[in-house]
């Protein structure tokens, strides 16, 4: 009997696709199954490399299959579409083309969350979703209110302190209009509450974590970053310098080089989006402050703001920051100084 080495899993949510092979390629059996039969095949199946692309439940069956001593591949999904074939897109072609990847030499795979980094990953997305939808309320209640002439000024600071006169404000307005707006801080009331008690769940991860609580003394590095960097970042021993890791972020330039000529282009964002947004933040309110304070003109920061505007530097300094963060961690030290000086 030919023995399969290779199970590429076109996943989904309740029909996956199987597609089994030798390692030279040769397909054994290329067929769908439902999710208990999925399980039911990982358990009997003896021990071979598992691959499949990165997507929604890559992490959940990447544990499972792991648990039964299987050699879980996780494929970032761009590396996959090249052996995707051309002449149909349906599910068999798609494990197919993953069983081809996962067999090419340099490939490139996704590490296997664990369940609790993934519950960090869930703390901090909830926490931007309530923060996205709060701000959506304050800009319907302005835009509402705005429509009977009362203009509440800008900042989420101005619209709580709105509260307190709204009684007098809204007096002449029709009584449908106080009553909304009443629920409508009811609901400001419930996400600020919402809010601290994930804030306070990202600051206790990340004190709890040795590498995060180092990250925090770093300028710019926060508890909702450090619970970012917890969340999304791979080990960094897999990436070899800090520039690697600025290149997984998307914080360094496209190449588009060829015969021997280097040019470079604009940044690739192609990496982890939240985490590099966030640094840029930082980067964002260490400017703002280092203004604010003043800083040495001849220092990194002050030379590089001296030629270039405060938010391209402010991506300049994400991508510093970023090879700090690695060099902190591989290198288990605290943040050193100098990459803000002050006047």
């Amino acid at each position: 009997m030919t023995e399969i080495t290779i199970l590429a899993i076109d996943l989904a949510k309740h029909k996956f696709q199987v597609c089994a092979t030798t390692s030279q390629g040769e397909v054994i059996y290329n067929r769908q199954y439902t999710r208990s039969r999925l399980s039911k095949l990982l358990t009997s199946q003896e021990s071979c490399i598992v691959a499949m692309e990165a997507c929604s439940t890559s992490h959940y069956w990447g544990r499972f299959a792991a648990e039964q001593g299987h050699d879980v591949r996780i494929i970032p999904p761009i590396y996959v579409k090249p052996f995707v074939k051309r002449s149909a897109k349906n599910d068999a072609n798609d494990a197919l083309a993953i069983a081809t990847a996962v067999r090419q030499p340099g490939m490139r795979f996704v590490a296997v969350k664990t369940a609790e980094k993934q519950s960090h990953a869930m703390v901090l997305r909830t926490h931007q979703m309530l923060m996205k939808q709060r701000t959506q309320m304050i800009c319907a209640l302005r835009s509402h209110l705005s429509e009977y002439g009362v203009i509440i000024a800008q900042g989420t600071a101005a619209v709580f302190a709105f509260e307190e006169k709204m009684e007098e404000h809204l007096a002449d307005l029709p009584c449908a209009v106080l009553e909304v707006a009443r629920l409508y801080y009811h609901q400001f009331s419930e996400l600020n509450q919402s809010l601290k008690s994930l804030e306070k769940q990202m600051a206790a991860a990340t004190n709890a974590d040795e590498d995060a609580r180092r990250l925090r003394t770093l300028p710019g590095i926060g508890p909702i970053n450090a619970a970012a960097f917890l969340a999304f970042a791979p080990p960094m021993e897999t990436f070899k310098r800090g520039r690697d890791f600025s290149a997984w972020l998307g914080l360094v330039p496209k190449q588009m080089s060829s015969g021997g000529k280097t040019k470079l282009g604009r940044l690739s964002k192609m990496g982890q989006s939240d985490l590099r947004r966030l640094l840029v933040t930082g980067a964002t309110v260490c400017i703002r402050w280092a203004n604010r304070k003043g800083i040495e003109a001849d220092s990194w920061l002050g030379r590089l703001l001296a030629r270039m505007p405060a938010k391209k530097a402010a991506v300049a300094m994400a991508n510093k920051m970023a090879r700090i963060l690695w060099a902190m961690v591989t290198k288990k030290e605290d943040y050193r100084g100098g990459l803000v000086n002050y006047a």
